[in-house]
């Protein structure tokens, strides 16, 4: 298993892959059919839903010359149980290992998209869904989003600021938390954190108390930010942080300190709905576009006139999911069929 290219975190891959990658994107942008996966079969797993994930792949590997193959857990595949030794009474029909070990003699790579569930954080943080597609795969897979990354969000988001402002590094990026009705995933905010800081952002994380990232992947970005000589700060305030802002990468999570009490997180979030990105907010900055993973709930996260305006790039971010995954797609099967007989 340890000679398959696997993706699990941009964090994992050595800085001139990532920056391979990112090269790579603007060339399939510009070529965007190329019969470099003539043959291939991608199988997508999902255990939670997706629009631009899951289009987006089925594209690349079309566009690639392969196939691709969406497959819903509990609707079309069975439940499926991912806990080793557990005796399998309950609704889950179908383990992980057989399941993996199966699709692993149908195609050439899976992808995976498993969300934290929300209950306990040492739980979802150990990322149990990948880790078991990881441990049982003979064949590369890819993290669609899991508890802790979203990988191929975040190769879209420094493609898109390096499209948008030419670099990563130097630019005063503000990731910015909005208030939603229910606390969300941190993989977005974290990967997004990870990649920006080790890129040489001048990153600043713009939340309420108590809505921090994990505190190993705050390290990191910390240590990110040191190595690629950027600079890293959390700030609360949100003109202070967002004061100069050329990148405003708005987007809601849950905080930790509550995580899996979500009537006392509700309680805690209640007094922060004026948390929104709309106009007074985009004041704040120094003419920041305007960036969202989506989907985004209009005129509670951001406002219409923000990200319908001139500075919103949400849908070249979109786009630029197809062409990152296109270059991950090629690095990971473009070559021969890794771990196979």
């Amino acid at each position: 298993m340890n000679s398959l290219r696997h993706l699990e975190s941009l964090q994992k891959l050595p800085l001139p892959t990532v920056r391979a990658l990112l090269d790579r994107a603007v060339d399939f942008r510009r070529v965007p059919r190329q019969p470099l996966l003539e043959g291939k079969k991608l199988g997508l797993v999902f255990f939670n839903p997706s629009l631009r994930t899951r289009v987006s792949f089925q594209a690349a590997m079309a566009d690639l010359g392969g196939q691709a193959f969406a497959l819903d857990v509990g609707g079309g595949l069975w439940k499926i149980e991912v806990e080793d030794g557990k005796v399998m009474d309950g609704d889950a029909a179908e383990h992980v290992k057989e399941a993996v070990k199966v699709l692993s003699r149908y195609v050439d790579a899976l992808g995976v998209r498993a969300f934290a569930e929300g209950k306990d954080w040492a739980t979802d943080r150990a990322d149990p869904v990948l880790a078991a597609f990881l441990r049982h795969s003979d064949v590369p897979v890819v993290n669609m989003e899991s508890g802790l990354y979203h990988p191929c969000q975040a190769l879209a988001d420094m493609r898109t600021i390096e499209d948008k402002l030419g670099a990563v590094k130097g630019k005063k990026v503000a990731l910015v938390w909005a208030w939603h009705p229910k606390p969300l995933p941190l993989a977005v905010p974290q990967s997004f954190a990870l990649a920006a800081s080790r890129l040489g952002a001048e990153l600043t994380i713009v939340a309420p108390e108590g809505y921090g990232l994990d505190p190993a992947v705050q390290t990191a970005v910390e240590n990110n930010a040191r190595a690629s000589g950027g600079s890293e700060r959390i700030v609360s305030d949100r003109a202070e942080g967002l004061a100069g802002a050329e990148v405003a990468y708005v987007k809601s999570w849950g905080s930790l300190d509550l995580y899996g009490r979500p009537a006392e997180e509700a309680k805690h979030r209640a007094g922060l709905r004026h948390w929104i990105f709309d106009e007074a907010a985009h004041r704040m900055t120094a003419g920041a576009i305007v960036m969202h993973c989506l989907p985004v709930r209009r005129n509670v996260v951001i406002s219409d006139p923000v990200l319908d305006g001139p500075r919103s790039v949400v849908y070249d971010q979109a786009e630029n999911r197809l062409h990152v995954q296109k270059a991950i797609l090629e690095w990971m099967l473009a070559g021969e069929r890794q771990g196979r007989p």
